[in-house]
């Protein structure tokens, strides 16, 4: 294990997702359904490139586990569609603020889904993080009270969706990482996200302009690059190591929305964010110190 060079990694991939959350949102009249495409049919050649270089082109696809590819993918794709619509409708900042409370589904699936048992720290870290989601959305739900604010309301439900397909997602990808390589599981979720967003091209895909045409062919080699920094870098740290460090794109999504979006983070948007991140790094310190009491348990029945 080599934890700096896997923190380096992860920090260039979060600096890169922010550069792709940024395109999408520029690119405002593409629909979110076309921009996974593009996403997902630009992303092909830079994961193709990585993976030769790795040796894994062949080996590293085959797969006999069909079924939890196609489902870890549909969530994927699904989390990436509501993610890239929701930043159509709400400021830059706080999308990625509500995104944190991936975790903390996690957590709540794992419980519900795989019999996990959440005792006190997370279930603790879990209301936090839930008080921290209210703060966040205390004004949209005043404002959706009143009869206004439907558009930011919709875009509360789209990325509340996101992030909860996400979780489904990485709960699949727990599944079966004892068994199925990264690689199979980057390759087939690239594949199944290009097929899946072609199902939205009759709901109103539109002919991008020249610039447009950069956006959205830079939107797909930023995402593979990232795709690509963020799998390598679990080769040397340790998942509870390297998810505090995922929360930088707070900063590049607090930068990127003032300088590029002239959107300014509200007091209450900050709170929120701050509290969520907090219960997000308490719930990986408690995986990581669960993990290695297990570790310690598995050792101490090892025979010698």
């Amino acid at each position: 294990m080599k934890p700096t060079r896997g923190i380096i990694l992860i920090m260039l991939a979060v600096t890169v997702f922010s550069m792709q959350a940024a395109l999408v949102k520029a690119a405002d009249r593409i629909p979110a359904g076309e921009a996974v495409f593009f996403r997902s049919a630009c992303a092909l050649p830079v994961i193709f490139f990585w993976l030769w270089l790795r040796g894994d082109l062949s080996q590293g696809l085959r797969t006999r586990n069909y079924r939890g590819h196609i489902m870890r993918s549909v969530a994927g794709t699904m989390a990436m569609g509501l993610g890239f619509a929701g930043l159509k409708f709400l400021p830059l900042p706080e999308v990625t603020a509500l995104r944190f409370i991936t975790p903390i589904l996690i957590v709540i699936f794992a419980a519900a889904l795989l019999g996990e048992r959440i005792r006190l720290v997370r279930l603790s870290a879990v209301l936090m993080g839930m008080v921290g989601v209210l703060i966040i959305l205390w004004p949209r739900l005043g404002a959706g009270l009143a009869g206004a604010g439907q558009r930011e309301m919709t875009g509360v439900a789209l990325v509340l969706g996101s992030a909860s397909f996400a979780a489904f997602a990485q709960i699949y990808i727990k599944r079966m990482a004892s068994a199925e390589t990264t690689a199979a599981i980057v390759f087939y979720f690239s594949m199944t996200s290009l097929s899946l967003s072609l199902l939205s091209a009759p709901f109103g895909w539109v002919w991008p302009n020249a610039t447009e045409w950069v956006m959205l062919v830079c939107l797909g080699a930023v995402g593979g690059l990232g795709q690509v920094l963020l799998t390598s870098s679990y080769r040397f740290a340790d998942a509870s190591v390297l998810a505090p460090f995922t929360y930088v794109s707070m900063i590049w999504a607090l930068l990127n929305g003032y300088f590029i979006f002239d959107e300014v983070p509200t007091v209450m948007m900050l709170a929120g964010a701050a509290l969520i991140i907090l219960s997000g790094v308490a719930i990986v310190l408690r995986e990581r110190q669960l993990g290695q009491g297990r570790a310690a348990m598995r050792e101490a029945v090892q025979p010698e």
